[in-house]
């Protein structure tokens, strides 16, 4: 079984090609699970599994967390499998990819940059607060498509020297929050400078922070935009991992475009021999 290992800004994946493997669709799950899990296999994030279109598309984008959940789109994967999809013929430097969340369109820019349309928010709550251990933490709360990808935007002063152990306590919190049905990925923000901000997120299905979370980082440029606070065009976003920049078109309090660029990295290709993998 052949594989790609690629991040985007940190944020890495498994990628396969089930267009020449064929595996069954109940076996994904558990490859997620082994696959993802770091020592003792490959490790990542998530895995992405491209498959036949079933919308017009020019293929399928199915997305795992490394727990084994699926995840209903990936911002830093879907410009990563972008650039898979290009250099495997699939499509051409514009592309459309399917996704459990809706369509996702992407553009290669060069080699390593790629700049993809995220689905657009479906739901967008700008003041929404939630309470933790008594403390009230100001908070908006993003869907992005439908299913929607929840996000919990949440400010954090100084949030670069933050106690790591209690920002990890706090997002683990909020994470599993009753104010959010479906959980959340918890995207805590910093302001640094005019459209200049700091991020980091506790990821939903891989329960920790991640190096970089892409529909994170365009819910909270979406919010901060629709607040007055940045200007939506060309806001950079540093985190762990890198940068990404993020552009908003909005009417007034509806988002119309969200349009997400950075860089890829093709770490190595291979073929899985994990013997812990057992798919059949």
């Amino acid at each position: 079984m052949r594989f790609w290992k690629m991040n985007g800004a940190g944020n890495d994946f498994v990628v396969l090609n089930n267009l020449e493997e064929h595996l069954p669709a109940e076996c994904l799950p558990q490859a997620a699970r082994t696959l993802c899990q770091r020592h003792l296999s490959i490790g990542a994030d998530g895995l992405m599994v491209v498959d036949a279109p079933t919308q017009g598309g020019d293929y399928k984008m199915l997305f795992f967390n490394s727990d084994g959940s699926v995840g209903e789109m990936c911002g830093n994967g879907a410009r990563c499998i972008c650039r898979y999809g290009y250099e495997l013929g699939l499509a051409g430097e514009t592309q459309t990819v399917e996704t459990t969340a809706g369509i996702v369109t992407g553009r290669r820019i060069t080699q390593r940059l790629y700049r993809v349309r995220l689905n657009d928010p479906t739901t967008v709550k700008l003041d929404a607060p939630v309470e933790v251990d008594g403390i009230r933490h100001p908070c908006s709360y993003v869907e992005l498509g439908n299913p929607g990808l929840p996000h919990a935007v949440v400010p954090y002063p100084n949030l670069r020297d933050a106690d790591e152990s209690q920002l990890r306590e706090l997002g683990r919190k909020l994470r599993w929050h009753p104010a959010f049905p479906k959980g959340a990925n918890v995207n805590f923000y910093e302001i640094l400078g005019d459209d200049l901000l700091y991020e980091r997120t506790f990821e939903r299905g891989v329960e920790d922070f991640t190096y970089a979370c892409g529909t994170g980082t365009g819910s909270v440029v979406a919010v901060l935009t629709l607040l007055g606070r940045v200007t939506g065009r060309n806001v950079r976003v540093d985190m762990k991992g890198g940068t990404l920049t993020i552009d908003v078109e909005h009417a007034g309090s509806q988002v119309t475009g969200l349009y997400l660029t950075g860089p890829t990295n093709v770490v190595c290709k291979g073929e899985v021999t994990d013997e812990d993998l057992n798919l059949f």
